[in-house]
């Protein structure tokens, strides 16, 4: 007489639990919360500064409004950076492009259109001057440093041709109500810019734009191998920077009623710092909009506080450098760190 045994089933291990402060991915958020922290952080300063203004509810409450304000049009040219830096490149000409926008869209001509041709011929050169920028880049194979270089140094010149060096004045009263519009006591700027970084969101979170974005920033030949038009994308993704930076042009020129040749100065060196402050990193494959949106704001807050203590510009520069190099190295450290974690496993 035979007996069967039936084998036993293995159960499978049990998944160990990660803490919060512990578990890879909820790292987005822990760096949003340290953010948020440096927020908080950055109002105690200003309130042990400058007491007597920020003892008063209605000069804080102005003062934010001033401060998103301030924000509204980097962070709309932050939204395309961040897209650039995860797909591992860089765009350099993004204040160049919103300068050249700004003066194209303001000449007599383009005012005699309205509104809607100063609108549409802004962002119609910020896409073109993005499109150029990425073919470039994808087809032409050029280091994306170099291209955007040499694309900045383009726009800057032609602009200050188009506009004879002077400055030109928006007579456009839609566009000119823009930065003086605030419904809900909101600046319109600032509700432009939540759309543009929602809209952003979207993008990179929930579409296949996104997610190949971030395959081509982690690793582009293995993006190429599983499909992806790895120039194509590239291109694309230099088309949104300029659509970002045509948008940020409109914002502008509302918000001084004129443009000039050299208008948004030194907005590349904002954008990019916003970026990496907000945890996108620098060799692409990882960034997001929600980390690089409170990167603008924590940017914008530390303008605000050189300026209601009277700092001058080269100090603010100065310490924006500074800042850049800090969350650079801030990053090497902490991925130099969890690369040995993941050997030693």
């Amino acid at each position: 007489m035979t007996t069967t045994t039936t084998p036993q089933t293995q159960q499978p291990a049990a998944t160990p639990r990660v803490s919060f402060w512990r578990d890879e991915a909820k790292e987005p958020w822990r760096r949003n919360l340290a953010l948020i922290g440096v927020l908080i952080l950055l109002f105690i300063i200003g309130a042990v500064i400058r007491p007597e203004l920020y003892g008063d509810p209605k000069w804080v409450f102005d003062n934010m409004m001033v401060i998103l304000q301030q924000a509204s049009a980097i962070g709309v040219v932050t939204v395309g950076m961040t897209f650039i830096i995860i797909g591992g490149g860089i765009d350099l000409s993004v204040g160049a492009l919103i300068a050249l926008a700004g003066v194209w869209c303001t000449t007599v001509a383009t005012q005699s259109f309205g509104s809607a041709g100063m609108i549409f011929t802004a962002v119609a050169v910020g896409v073109g001057a993005g499109l150029v920028n990425g073919v470039l880049i994808a087809y032409g194979r050029l280091v994306p440093f170099i291209a955007t270089l040499a694309m900045l140094v383009a726009a800057r010149g032609l602009a200050a041709r188009i506009s004879g060096k002077q400055t030109q004045v928006s007579t456009d009263q839609f566009i000119n109500s823009i930065a003086s519009t605030r419904p809900f006591g909101i600046p319109m700027l600032a509700l432009i810019l939540v759309a543009v970084a929602a809209l952003g969101w979207v993008l990179l979170n929930r579409t296949t734009f996104g997610r190949r974005t971030v395959a081509i920033g982690g690793n582009a030949e293995a993006a190429r191998l599983a499909g992806i038009n790895v120039r194509r994308h590239t291109m694309l993704l230099y088309a949104l920077s300029g659509l970002c930076c045509g948008i940020a042009a409109i914002m502008l020129t509302s918000l001084a009623t004129s443009s000039q040749a050299a208008a948004a100065e030194l907005y590349e060196l904002d954008a990019i710092a916003a970026a990496i402050i907000g945890g996108t990193l620098l060799t692409g494959g990882r960034g997001t909009i929600v980390g690089s949106m409170i990167g603008v704001v924590i940017f914008a807050t530390i303008t605000n506080l050189f300026a209601i203590t009277n700092t001058p510009t080269e100090a603010q520069n100065m310490v924006k450098g500074g800042i850049i190099v800090l969350a650079v190295l801030i990053q090497q450290l902490k991925f130099k760190s969890v690369k040995q974690m993941l050997i030693r496993t």
